[in-house]
């Protein structure tokens, strides 16, 4: 091959990585809106320049960069970097410097083709002039998304604890967006409500973060949920309940799956997405029961010496996750009292309903894990309707369809896929509305459970 053409696989390690973010500008792609946007505020208070990159306007770069195989999220996302970086050059002329730039693109340990996002984005960027020092930073699930690196070591733990408590929060806004504006008394003004709130709260998260005043936000939390409130029609009846699943990115991205929620909500449903603390609880949650069952493996065969790492995985996972979840039923403990949002699922809840069915199991991994546990959750709690949603290819979210579809018939609870890419599928709306249909049918026969 010519010299040009052949890949350096070097820099796949030495420019993709845990790289720290002083000095430098953190890009972070938009997934979901209110949760970036928050964690971008912590990052800031703590001393990190972080800003969320405008999304969905250089879908043709990504398009142009990608073959179509790759999974839709690799592609908005490639078109997000490739779209800001021409937008800086333009902005800064000669001064535009590439190694002033961290990209932030995390990863799963799979099996999903997530973890192989940002490889072939390093790839990419190393065929642009100059790009090719724009480096990739990089959390894994392998070790629990730890922060260690990217901050001073003195810091970290509080930036881990602060960063965690935003994804709540954020989470907390968008099921406030969701319970006020099926219910709105003027159309359009939650949307607005809640962009507002969302600055709000980012503001008052850089200012308090730092310092962990985790109850000063909350009472501004507080209030935002008491002004939402009074923004409900008493006077529109509640309507048939429909949950969501899926894949985290396309779940959560308006843009990328054409703003399924509004859609849902305009033929008469009340829609609760996953959230995406379950995500972060879950990898704490899964790799300490990883490291529980290396231990005990490791004392049946006698052999003790890797048996103090494992102990040590044991206490640190284990110390995250039981902060997490402490730390989120309190978050909605207390919010609770103001609106009647429903709380988040538990991670040993949803790894129980898979175990007593024997649907699946945590030993495979990825989001499927959650998405049919999830399922089987709504339709326990009275949900009148379960949407699936996730990249066209997805193999956990295919996974997902395949074992629930004959469940969900069996409980004669309405189910939908929709699947995404960039096309527009001509009956997509027809789908939804005759989905909405069913779920209304439920609704009317059987309620719905508050």
């Amino acid at each position: 091959m010519e010299s040009a053409k052949v890949i350096d696989f070097q820099s796949l390690t030495e420019r993709v990585g845990r790289f720290s973010l002083k000095d430098k500008t953190c890009l972070i792609p938009e997934m979901n809106r209110i949760g970036c946007h928050l964690l971008a505020a912590v990052f800031r208070g703590f001393g990190i320049h972080a800003e969320v990159m405008e999304t969905y306007q250089g879908l043709d770069l990504g398009k142009e960069y990608t073959s179509g195989k790759e999974c839709y999220p690799c592609q908005i996302t490639t078109g997000d970097i490739l779209h800001r970086m021409k937008e800086e050059r333009e902005r800064l002329g000669e001064a535009f410097n590439p190694e002033k730039y961290i990209y932030f693109m995390p990863e799963a340990d799979g099996p999903c083709r997530f973890g192989m996002y940002n490889k072939y984005q390093r790839i990419v960027l190393d065929s642009f002039p100059e790009l090719d020092r724009l480096k990739i930073g990089s959390l894994s699930t392998s070790d629990g998304y730890s922060l260690t690196g990217i901050i001073e070591d003195n810091l970290v733990r509080d930036l881990r604890k602060t960063a965690y408590f935003s994804l709540v929060v954020g989470d907390i806004l968008d099921r406030l967006l969701w319970r006020i504006r099926p219910y709105e008394m003027a159309p359009g003004s939650t949307d607005d409500f809640i962009e507002k709130s969302m600055h709000v709260m980012a503001d008052v998260l850089e200012r308090l973060g730092p310092s962990k005043e985790f109850d000063r936000i909350l009472d501004q939390l507080e209030e935002i949920i008491r002004e939402g409130k009074g923004m409900v029609d008493p006077e529109i009846p509640r309507k048939p309940r429909i949950g969501m699943v899926g894949e985290i990115y396309l779940r959560t991205h308006t843009h990328a799956n054409q703003d399924v929620i509004r859609m849902l909500e305009r033929y008469g449903g009340e829609v609760v997405n996953a959230s995406i603390s379950e995500w972060t609880n879950y990898t704490s949650y899964d790799k300490l029961r990883e490291a529980k069952g290396k231990f005990r493996l490791f004392l049946r065969q006698l052999r003790f010496g890797p048996l103090k790492s494992f102990l040590e995985d044991i206490l640190s996972f284990g110390g995250d996750y039981y902060y997490q979840k402490m730390r989120q039923k309190n978050t909605y403990q207390r919010i609770r009292s103001s609106i009647d949002v429903p709380d988040d699922h538990t991670i040993e809840h949803l790894e129980e309903i898979l175990n007593q069915k024997d649907l699946f199991t945590f030993e495979v991994g990825t989001e499927a894990c959650l998405s049919i546990a999830g399922i089987v959750a709504y339709a326990r709690e009275g949900y009148n309707g379960v949407v699936n949603v996730y990249p066209f290819t997805c193999m956990p979210s295919t996974i997902t369809s395949a074992i629930v579809k004959p469940m969900m018939t069996e409980l004669g609870v309405p189910y939908l896929d929709t699947p995404y890419d960039s096309s527009f599928q001509p009956g997509r709306e027809a789908a939804i509305r005759t989905f909405m249909y069913q779920a209304e049918q439920h609704f009317r026969r059987h309620g719905r459970k508050e």
